[in-house]
């Protein structure tokens, strides 16, 4: 299928690459921040499973390049980025980038010092790992890794500071909420309308970072498998299956982005060419600059050109 088929049936795709955004999901944290304003009163930001870079792009427009274009911006004013990720992306402007682990804690510490011993105002989460269409098994292993984000965040994040995080939406969405509840006043899950209507993906917008009384960051997991009961009892474990009948949960669930704006899952027409030519599909932004893949296309690309010489070298026999 060429790029244009995907140009037509993706408008955000299109889009991304007209306005220089390195991938579609750009547009689903601008359409959180148009809801919930997360960006307000922000210095000091962690961008977590940041590769190939577009949340930290939209962090870097609506945070440090504003700064820096005011008069009186001075360098120590300005909004201080850090993006992580196991995988290198290519540079952004006012983003400092660590490569690493987000469930250890040495990361943490580095991000601590590159904010000079503060903590985070905010910290978000576009990571998603790669999908079986088990929906069961995907949204479990999500689960995981936004407990995984939360490991840090407990490092990273100050009191009354916000957490962005991918979730997807199934029978233990609830769980989740609780958990998350626990370290956020206010939780909601949101639905971008850059987000298909197909995808079971949401994210949880947290607000009000406030862990309880006396936690200490190794207890975490600890804390999380003794979560109590929606009406507050203690020493109940809240598995998914409690959380049904009398103690059923009702997550705050908001769709978010202009209603009026594009919609994820319709086809547009393609624009015709300045001059009335036929369209021409742009390239991506950034291609990803280390991706895990490569180590295979390099290995088919050698099995391809072996077997090529080898073709070559049996007709010249022939002859």
């Amino acid at each position: 299928m060429g790029k244009a088929s995907k140009d037509k049936r993706d408008i955000y795709y299109r889009k991304a690459k007209e306005e220089g955004w390195r991938a579609r999901s750009a547009f689903k944290l601008l359409q959180i921040d148009q809801e919930f304003n997360i960006f307000h009163g922000v210095k000091r930001v962690v961008d977590l499973c940041a590769a190939p870079g577009s949340w930290s792009q939209v962090l870097s427009r609506n945070l440090y390049v504003p700064a820096k274009l005011t008069s009186d911006g001075k360098e120590g004013d300005l909004p201080l980025i850090v993006a992580i990720d196991l995988q290198p992306m290519a540079p952004i402007e006012g983003v400092i980038q660590v490569q690493g682990d987000i469930t250890n804690a040495r990361t943490a510490e580095v991000v601590i010092r590159h904010f000079d011993g503060c903590k985070a105002d905010l910290v978000v989460c576009d990571g998603a790992p790669d999908v079986t269409g088990l929906h069961d098994m995907d949204e479990f292993v999500q689960s995981q890794l936004i407990l995984a984000a939360l490991t840090i965040v407990t490092h990273v994040l100050k009191v009354g500071g916000k957490f962005v995080a991918k979730i997807f939406r199934g029978k233990d969405t609830s769980l989740l909420y609780c958990q998350l509840k626990l370290f956020f006043s206010q939780v909601t899950f949101a639905k971008p309308k850059s987000s298909r209507n197909s995808s079971i993906e949401a994210f949880a917008v947290c607000e009000n970072y406030a862990p309880p009384e006396g936690f200490k960051e190794k207890d975490l997991y600890h804390l999380l498998e003794k979560v109590g009961t929606p009406s507050g009892a203690d020493d109940l474990d809240c598995r998914s299956g409690w959380l049904e009948g009398p103690n059923k949960v009702y997550i705050p669930f908001l769709a978010c982005g202009d209603l009026s704006g594009y919609d994820s899952d319709r086809s547009y027409p393609l624009p015709s060419a300045e001059g009335g030519g036929s369209y021409q599909s742009l390239d991506p932004v950034q291609p990803p600059i280390a991706p895990p893949y490569k180590t295979a296309l390099e290995m088919k690309k050698a099995s391809s050109h072996g077997a090529g010489a080898l073709d070559t070298s049996k007709s010249s026999v022939d002859s």
